[in-house]
């Protein structure tokens, strides 16, 4: 069973551990909080955001983060999704997104819930897919690397909660 809490700072060390190579850590973050490899210090800039740790047992086993995009909480946005690559492939992604979706639409009363991926991340996308989010045709260009990349939104709207 996977439970979702509020991330607790003691996390850290193992979250960070689970990005051990460029590639990773890119599609991880865009790059947005900087170059890798993922530092503390580069880390805690996820500190500004709804921080979330999802629990396998009693184990860590995924983090995300939940921000508001725009000046209502109509629409609330996932991002930094990462799972122990030691656990991927077991639908533990899947659930933590349904159970962070549920809070969002549940406590915040969130209409829509967003994320972004980068499109040549199959396995996210698909793991996205099966927690019930779809594409919504917006997309955006990062340059990580000294290449472009392309990220697609994806969307659940609260008439499709679950």
């Amino acid at each position: 069973m996977i439970r979702i809490r509020p991330y607790k700072d003691s996390d850290a060390e193992k979250i960070r551990a689970w990005c051990r190579d460029e590639d990773t850590y890119y599609k991880w973050t865009a790059g947005i909080l900087g170059d890798y490899p993922l530092t503390e210090e580069q880390f805690r800039k996820t500190g500004a955001l709804m921080r979330f740790t999802a629990l396998d047992e009693k184990e860590v086993a995924g983090f995300f983060t939940v921000r508001n995009p725009g000046d209502t909480l109509d629409e609330l946005r996932i991002g930094f999704v990462i799972v122990d690559p030691a656990k991927r492939g077991r639908g533990i992604g899947r659930e933590m997104l349904r159970l962070g979706v549920r809070y969002a639409f549940t406590i915040y009363h969130a209409e829509r819930v967003s994320l972004s991926v980068f499109e040549n991340n199959l396995p996210a996308c698909s793991c996205y897919r099966a927690a019930g989010f779809s594409e919504t045709g917006v997309k955006e260009k990062y340059v990580i690397r000294g290449e472009e990349q392309v990220a697609i939104e994806m969307a659940r709207n609260t008439d499709i909660a679950s």
